[in-house]
């Protein structure tokens, strides 16, 4: 029997980390190539919410989570400054669990398989790279119709929820609040800016608590933050990007972004490196072409996600459009409907 090709995979985050797994799974070598090191925290939502778990159950991964203290979350509220939503269900349940618990598990899943992670290096592309498949994260953009956008993240204690996810919307931001395990809650968002407008306020916990008086200040006033969890982001790419659009084999947000607001983006991360497992490990055996395994991911991604990206765009320029933040917030939040419409559609 031949022996099978040999596959790198360019980030160890979670895209990276699961196929993987999924890979070794296969007996296939694979080594991963990861800039930073484990455990670490990056800047997330911190909850599963669509067919990624589903992904996870397949490889064997979610019971970690679940052991490593994941909780279901099973509730959400949308709120604004002047009104809010009923506490609605989330169908499916969502899991949470801190990237830092979770990166360090999938880490430790991988290496116990016999992949090789390389911490703490940086690729560089040359001639006889082989099979590289990149999933290190996003594609930097340095603004979008004039609006620098960047997201900050930070774990606190003493913050009382009405829903086991809260998202609050603000005219140039919103922040969302996750119940984790063991008492924190995770506080991520996203925030835009002029381009060339004021810069002068750089408090990080100014901004993530929002403007005095609303209702998200008031959620936060009592939060003692864990200082040591605060991580930022900048030069979000928030446009959806297409597999077949690259000549590169690419997964997670090295592919593409979904809007935050869906808190699907950790699920397009376990499907993608999914969809992938399958054609990847056929070139590995040399039943592909490396070309023809690269076109069947991205046929497979964008056939998975395309649909989704459309909504999730819809769904980001509502959250940010002007008449949608005032009156007609009010009705458009209230509508079990539109929920389930907007729900069903961006997962």
């Amino acid at each position: 029997m031949a022996a099978l090709e040999p596959i790198t995979i360019i980030g160890g985050g979670l895209a990276g980390l699961t196929l993987g797994i999924g890979l070794r799974n296969q007996g296939v070598p694979v080594t991963v190539m990861e800039a930073g090191h484990y455990p670490r925290h990056r800047v997330c939502g911190e909850f599963i919410s669509g067919r990624g778990q589903e992904a996870l159950e397949r490889l064997g991964v979610r019971a970690s989570f679940l052991e490593a203290g994941a909780i279901l979350a099973r509730t959400a509220v949308f709120c604004t400054d002047r009104t809010q939503s009923p506490a609605r269900p989330l169908l499916p349940s969502a899991l949470c669990l801190s990237r830092f618990k979770m990166d360090a598990l999938l880490a430790k899943q991988f290496r116990k398989l016999g992949g090789e992670l390389r911490e703490g290096v940086r690729w560089r592309p040359g001639a006889n790279d082989g099979a590289v498949v990149h999933a290190s994260g996003r594609r930097a953009q340095s603004q979008d119709h004039g609006w620098r956008w960047f997201g900050l993240k930070v774990h606190a204690q003493k913050v009382s929820l009405e829903a086991d996810l809260e998202m609050h919307l603000a005219p140039n931001s919103y922040v969302g609040l996750c119940q984790l395990g063991g008492g924190e809650v995770n506080v991520c968002g996203l925030f835009r800016r002029r381009a060339h407008g004021d810069t002068s306020r750089t408090n990080w916990k100014e901004i993530l608590s929002g403007e005095p008086g609303t209702g998200l200040r008031r959620r936060l006033a009592r939060a003692v933050f864990d200082e040591s969890s605060f991580c930022s982001v900048a030069g979000l790419p928030l446009r959806p990007q297409y597999a077949s659009e690259s000549d590169e084999c690419r997964i997670g947000d090295a592919l593409t972004m979904i809007a935050p607001v869906t808190g699907n983006g950790m699920s397009i991360a376990f499907e993608s490196a999914e969809n992938a497992l399958q054609p990847l490990t056929a070139y590995s055996r040399g039943d592909l072409s490396w070309r023809q395994a690269q076109q069947t991911v991205a046929a497979s991604c964008d056939s998975a996600f395309a649909r989704r990206l459309a909504w999730a765009s819809r769904l980001q320029w509502m959250m940010f459009a002007a008449p949608l933040q005032g009156t007609l917030a009010s009705i458009i939040l209230r509508s079990a409907g539109l929920w389930r419409i907007m729900f069903a559609n961006t997962r």
